[in-house]
């Protein structure tokens, strides 16, 4: 993150009303994320995190799975189930993203699951701007620690944050790109809370799992 977005950042903060901001102060100026050598030290970096939305939330979801995984599944942020339980994708949502990777023979405790944010935020709304910008060092650093070989970011809202891009979901799902900060191939796809509202596409999700792992066995 440059200053001048730290400094927007913080700007957004006080225009909220929150005076608090430079309680972690060092932890966004020191880069911290970015020296974290294990995920163990990343979660404690994200602890550190003093913001409102660490104080609607029950617990930190941080990430679950091989931490060695050749697949990293990144996901928008915890829902309701996921805040109460501290593990990603263990609701409505995940029983179907369960079903989906059995139905293409992987194995959930193969793989790594994570999300944008560690963090519900209120009333399941979806993340801001200013969130994604902020965590999305530690989400790069995060994703790096475990060095999948591929990342699927499931939904727009990840693609958006992971990517920096404002083209949509529909446009993007099922095309394979890269980014400079990550040696992992990045192929988007539809968020299983998607699927659950609009089952017809359910199709491509799973052809976009096959594809992932053709790509895997391809690599390895």
């Amino acid at each position: 993150m440059t200053p001048s977005q730290l400094k927007q950042v913080a700007e957004w903060f006080a225009a909220a009303g929150v005076s608090d901001i430079t309680a972690d102060k060092n932890s966004l100026h020191s880069g911290e994320k970015k020296e974290a050598g294990t995920l163990e030290e990343l979660k404690a970096a994200i602890m550190r995190i003093d913001i409102p939305l660490k104080d609607c939330a029950l617990n930190t979801v941080f990430g679950v799975g091989d931490p060695n995984a050749d697949i990293l599944l990144l996901g928008e942020a915890p829902g309701a189930e996921e805040d109460r339980q501290g593990i990603p994708f263990v609701g409505q949502s995940g029983q179907l993203l369960d079903k989906i990777l059995a139905a293409v023979g992987l194995d959930r405790s193969r793989i790594y699951i994570t999300n944008i944010l560690p963090w519900r935020p209120p009333g399941n709304r979806t993340p801001t701007n200013q969130e994604m910008e902020l965590f999305r060092p530690y989400v790069i650093r995060h994703i790096s620690l475990v060095n999948p070989k591929i990342v699927v970011c499931l939904g727009g809202t990840a693609t958006k944050a992971l990517l920096q891009t404002s083209q949509g979901i529909m446009q993007l799902r099922g095309r394979w790109t890269q980014m400079a900060e990550l040696s992992a191939k990045i192929l988007p796809t539809f968020h299983p809370a998607y699927l659950l509202r609009s089952p017809s596409q359910k199709r491509e999700a799973w052809a976009d799992f096959l594809n992932v792992t053709q790509a895997v066995d391809q690599t390895s």
